[in-house]
């Protein structure tokens, strides 16, 4: 092989499998002296990659831990598995799943060739995801089209369904994802209302980046996390939530979002104070989700919802 680049990408894909390589079988693989591959090594090394050499009679390579992230090089069947669980992930706002991985989901679908992102997208569509219930769902592809926007700094269109249910379009200045563990927000400025707004990506529609690139303006918050936290604050009032549960405090922890903590009262009981800004719906889904016995002391928004719930519960399976 005397294409020195795509020997080199041949030889950083060989190096990638878990193994430790002879020398003289790269050598081989590549068509090449042994002498090549070391000087190839040494190309590798100056690029960022810690190839590790071994000593012996016939010495070996293998690719090692670094202090860097260097490129990788995946196959297609990595790829798509990739992307997949990026996808899987991100459409659901698994706790814990952060921006990092969006822009990760973003880059990789940007140079998918047409045949991967077709079997992506095929793969993706016959998969059931088993999601926690909180009716939060977002399009990959709608996440992705925002990252891109956020990262290129381009202004963005698109349509946007308020909590009553009113459609708007809009034209932002798009500024951060944010994840809530359950839920993703776009904190953008909106060029239409000349001020900041958070936006629900799952009432998000029809993303386009326009091209147009902008200056980012000072945000009026010390981080997008903070500037979220004052719009919920602000559209949703706080509830003093207190729960108690019958059941050991890391059984219902394991069940709740890590907002809402409960401590232990006893080996196998639970209490649940906290303040949140959470809807008495979502709140009466994820209790009632926590599958144990369970009494609500507060607020009374929440149990006079729950009462009436369960009312409508009872009703539906009577007779």
């Amino acid at each position: 092989m005397t294409d020195t680049p795509a020997r080199l990408l041949h030889l950083l894909s060989l190096l990638q499998t878990p193994r430790e390589w002879p020398g003289s079988e790269l050598a081989e693989r590549l068509s090449v002296s042994p002498r090549t591959i070391r000087r190839d090594i040494d190309r590798l090394r100056d690029l960022g990659y810690p190839v590790e050499a071994t000593l012996g009679a016939v010495g070996g390579y293998r690719l090692v831990a670094g202090t860097a992230m260097p490129p990788l090089l995946l196959d297609d069947e990595e790829a798509v598995a990739i992307a997949v669980g990026l996808r899987a992930g991100a459409g659901h706002a698994i706790e814990g799943v952060e921006e990092a991985s969006v822009r990760a989901l973003a880059k990789l679908e940007q140079v998918l060739p047409a045949r991967l992102r077709h079997r992506v997208s095929t793969l993706q569509n016959a998969t059931i995801p088993l999601t926690r219930g909180d009716g939060a769902t977002v399009a990959p592809a709608t996440l992705t089209a925002l990252a891109g926007a956020v990262t290129g700094r381009e202004k963005l269109r698109f349509g946007y369904r308020a909590g009553d249910g009113a459609e708007t379009k809009r034209l932002v200045e798009p500024y951060r994802l944010v994840s809530t563990g359950y839920r993703w927000y776009l904190v953008a400025y909106d060029l239409g209302r000349a001020d900041w707004r958070t936006f629900r990506v799952d009432r998000v529609s029809d993303p386009l980046a326009t091209g147009a690139r902008f200056t980012p303006r000072e945000l009026p918050a010390d981080d997008a996390a903070q500037m979220l936290t004052r719009s919920t604050a602000r559209s949703q009032p706080e509830l003093e939530l207190d729960v108690s549960f019958e059941a050991p405090a890391d059984f219902v922890t394991a069940r709740l979002p890590a907002h809402l903590a409960p401590a232990a009262t006893g080996p196998a009981a639970c209490r649940l104070r906290a303040r949140t800004a959470d809807s008495v719906e979502w709140l009466a889904l994820r209790l009632a989700l926590v599958d144990a016995p369970f009494t609500v002391h507060g607020p009374e928004p929440l149990r006079a919802y729950m009462e009436g719930l369960a009312g409508r519960l009872a009703a539906s399976v009577r007779g």
